[in-house]
């Protein structure tokens, strides 16, 4: 086969015409831009806002490819929701410190929880999605999932504060609610219980209550399942339905322990 016909060939089958892989890359670039702009005291802020409306305005030419997407009044709304953002994340922040034996400073919970870094896209890329924008958050928190092993859907909605202990493993589905308080470790999976495209715009994630804490690798799934406040589910727990207030949920395998060694 000559390479002209390979050429014509892969040009045929390129059938996504919007698919621009510069999309990804200006995202990545304007997520890594809005984090240090937040949180680095060295960086200039003023100075960054500018930079950061001038990369949004190169994404907006490349995903506003619909007719009648409002994007250029979308950073200036963006904007003035940066301080609350801010405020939650710092709420988040201080928690993690208060409650995690681990934790030595807040700078450390900063620089170096992957769980407060997922948590800091997912509220920066929540917001963003409200405005009919989806592919960029989506990208966004896609930033945060290569990094930490943590997904969270930018739909889902989470209270203040949430502490994600250790992150790694951690999916959290579009629809899902999460309201104040709520600790989860790694594993955790919010999920649907089942994946049809005709489930789309339903809620087919679970509900999470306030106070409640979700032990390392629990999968709780559905849209009509609630977990109510004040829960603690086990490590390893499968739930499908929903657990009322104040419960203690747990997983009890059977283990046995023989001695190998010989007397």
């Amino acid at each position: 086969m000559s390479r002209k016909k390979i050429v014509e060939l892969i040009q045929e089958q390129k059938q996504v015409p919007n698919l621009r892989y510069a999309i990804k890359e200006k995202t990545e670039d304007f997520t890594n831009l809005l984090f240090y702009t937040l949180f680095d005291n060295a960086t200039p802020v003023e100075e960054n806002i500018h930079k950061l409306e001038k990369d949004f305005e190169e994404l907006a030419k490349l995903v506003c490819w619909e007719p009648g997407m409002p994007c250029k009044e979308v950073w200036d709304n963006y904007l003035e929701l940066l301080p609350a953002i801010l405020e939650k994340l710092n709420r988040d922040a201080k928690c993690i410190t208060e409650h995690d034996p681990a934790a030595n400073s807040l700078e450390e919970v900063y620089l170096a929880y992957p769980g407060f870094f997922a948590i800091a896209i997912y509220r920066l890329s929540h917001e963003l999605n409200k405005f009919g924008l989806p592919l960029v958050p989506r990208l966004m928190s896609e930033c945060a999932h290569r990094l930490t092993g943590t997904d969270i859907n930018p739909g889902a909605e989470i209270g203040v504060p949430f502490f994600i202990d250790h992150a790694t493993g951690v999916v959290i589905g579009e629809t899902t609610i999460i309201k104040n308080n709520v600790k989860i470790y790694q594993g955790v999976t919010l999920g649907a219980l089942s994946v049809e495209r005709s489930l789309r715009n339903k809620k087919r994630h679970p509900t999470i209550e306030d106070n409640v804490t979700i032990y390392a690798n629990a999968t709780i799934l559905g849209g009509k399942t609630t977990i109510g406040a004040n829960s603690i589910i086990g490590g390893n727990v499968w739930l499908t339905s929903s657990v009322p207030q104040n419960s203690t949920v747990s997983h009890t395998p059977q283990i046995k322990i023989q001695n190998s060694v010989k007397s």
